[in-house]
């Protein structure tokens, strides 16, 4: 029984979570509760070695030697990890490397007519090494090389994808601008015979922090490069979030996304799928943060992570 709805997830997470006709889609999963938290809206983040899985660039802003540790519970047992980190090195700029990992469970193995055959299970890894500098002093610039492995229902397939990206900041309107391009790049291996694309993704966000109240709001436009019939349309997956800093310990988040909300609609009804709410807490060099997601009627995702200099 409990490997039929492990198998049920799985399918969910492979077509009505992200929809999409391309291979490797757990490389839209957005590892990080802080970004969770904000709807995805984190093109022109800059805090945390978790910028890396969303814009390169954005680890040039970073201070020190940071690192983060992520896990979500996925549905039905199904766990995602990640683990990133970044260091400037002098003379040559900020480098940095991280991971992320789902497991999807064991499966009993059966052949057409029945018999039992050996389990097997199933996951999904991508590596990442990462590398931004700055052109002057409110221009940086990325790029992430990824190695992709992928072991579903007892097919492998390898892969590679490159990430690129740009942050402008315009420091007297407390505005910062990200545009990112990621997973460029194509299958080594492939399931069976027929090789599939990438999720590419080319994203836009805007971020802003309010010069009198202690919020900083962000927006992201994403899958600007997919086709659609009317430009507006490429506009529909967006997301949108609000970071409010309570206190020197204490943030909340709040975060909207509109593409998910369209996905995990069911007739006239969605609920509160698409909606996200996160807490952050600062206990000297350690953060803790909190994510929870809803995906309406399907359930809901917990994220919990930590952040630390080393």
């Amino acid at each position: 029984m409990i490997s039929i709805l492990r198998i049920s997830a799985l399918l969910i997470i492979l077509s009505v979570t992200i929809y999409s006709q391309n291979t490797y889609e757990f490389l839209r999963i957005d590892p990080s509760p802080r970004s969770a938290a904000l709807g995805g809206s984190f093109t022109s983040g800059s805090d945390g070695s978790d910028v890396l899985f969303h814009n390169p660039a954005g680890m040039y802003s970073l201070q020190n030697t940071p690192v983060s540790f992520n896990f979500m519970k996925y549905l039905l047992d199904i766990n995602f990890v990640s683990l990133s980190g970044s260091k400037e090195i002098p003379g040559v700029g900020r480098m940095g490397a991280a991971v992320k990992y789902v497991n999807y469970g064991t499966f009993t193995g059966a052949d057409e007519f029945g018999n039992k055959l050996e389990d097997y299970g199933a996951g999904e890894l991508a590596a990442i090494i990462g590398y931004s500098n700055r052109i002057d002093e409110n221009f940086y610039y990325g790029a992430g090389v990824k190695f992709i492995y992928s072991s579903l229902a007892g097919y492998s397939s390898t892969g590679v994808g490159l990430d690129l990206g740009v942050q402008y900041n315009i420091p007297s309107e407390l505005i910062t601008i990200g545009v990112s391009l990621t997973n460029l790049g194509t299958q080594i291996s492939s399931y069976v015979n027929t090789k599939e694309e990438l999720p590419l993704d080319l994203s836009v966000g805007f971020s802003k922090r309010l010069a009198h109240i202690p919020l900083k709001i962000y927006l992201d436009f994403h899958k600007l490069n997919q086709k659609a019939e009317a430009i507006s349309d490429r506009l529909n997956s967006f997301s949108v979030g609000g970071e409010f800093r309570l206190s020197e310990a204490f943030t909340l988040r709040l975060g909207y996304d509109n593409e998910k909300r369209k996905e995990l609609k069911i007739g006239d009804f969605a609920g509160l799928a698409g909606f996200n709410l996160g807490l952050g807490l600062k206990i000297k060099t350690y953060n803790f943060d909190y994510a929870y997601s809803s995906w309406g009627e399907i359930g809901s995702l917990h994220r919990i992570g930590l952040n630390t200099e080393l």
